[in-house]
């Protein structure tokens, strides 16, 4: 049980990485509070911890706005006493995959950066906030991308993820003298989550299969990355095991970014 004990708020619980987290944290002991922008994802979220044995609460949370994740934390200091863990597990998409930079407009622009690095924003700072006021320390994780540690994907995506990256890195040191952690996880491409889909892409059947062997084929361990491959990594580094690990970016790309 490697979270015995502690106490996980998990935005982005609603689905892909964040469920498939939540449900791992719940499962190595953590008592979980899942938010997400979507009320009815968090629902089956906390329902199938429950379902399993676990103990879990859900919170409506619009990252992107900073009361939100404040009344998120809050809530899980109110159901649970302290917190230990925040992951902050957001992100979108480009809002048409394969846009090149001159193809964004200025709405897009602000909600990838809104979202993918304001969200990580409200979420560190909220986190350090709550680890301050409680003492003992605690650990952040944020969902970074390969895509901020390489020319890929989409331009401006990969500028918020590559900002979510040098963020977590700043985190890390000035959290340091509170015992603060702070470390980000960097998926490759992940086909089996609605990600493609909220960029737009919407395939099925014959197509989708050769679309996931596609992008598997793009990272030398030649599969395609899963949000349980993202969760087992999460485990670890927000556990005790990771006690004397931070400002680290782990890519969970297949080799991807070893090339």
């Amino acid at each position: 049980m490697m979270l015995d004990g502690k106490i996980a708020v998990v935005m982005g619980a609603g689905s892909g990485v964040g469920r498939a987290s939540a449900l791992r944290f719940a499962q190595e002991g953590a008592r979980v509070l899942c938010a997400d922008i979507r009320p009815e994802g968090i629902k089956e979220t906390v329902a199938a911890i429950e379902a399993a044995g676990g103990t879990a609460a859900a919170a409506e949370c619009d990252v992107s706005k900073e009361a939100d994740v404040a009344a998120a934390i809050g809530a899980a200091v109110a159901q649970f006493g302290r917190i230990d863990i925040v992951f902050n597990n957001v992100g979108v998409p480009t809002p048409r995959l394969g846009a090149k930079l001159e193809d964004h407009t200025a709405e897009d622009f602000q909600r990838l950066v809104a979202v993918n690095f304001g969200g990580v924003f409200n979420g560190c700072k909220q986190a350090v906030l709550q680890f301050k006021r409680q003492g003992g320390g605690g650990a952040i994780l944020n969902t970074g991308s390969v895509a901020g540690l390489v020319a890929w994907g989409g331009s401006v995506y990969g500028a918020t993820k590559g900002a979510v990256h040098q963020l977590t890195r700043a985190v890390a040191i000035e959290g340091a003298p509170f015992g603060i952690r702070a470390n980000a996880i960097c998926p490759a491409g992940m086909p089996h989550t609605n990600f493609m889909a909220a960029g737009g892409l919407t395939i099925s059947g014959d197509a989708r299969e050769k679309m996931v062997e596609n992008v598997g084929a793009t990272h030398p361990l030649g599969r395609p990355i899963t949000a349980e491959d993202c969760a087992e990594a999460a485990v670890y580094l927000v556990s005790d095991r990771a006690l004397n690990i931070t400002g680290v970016l782990l890519p969970v790309d297949g080799g991807y970014v070893a090339r």
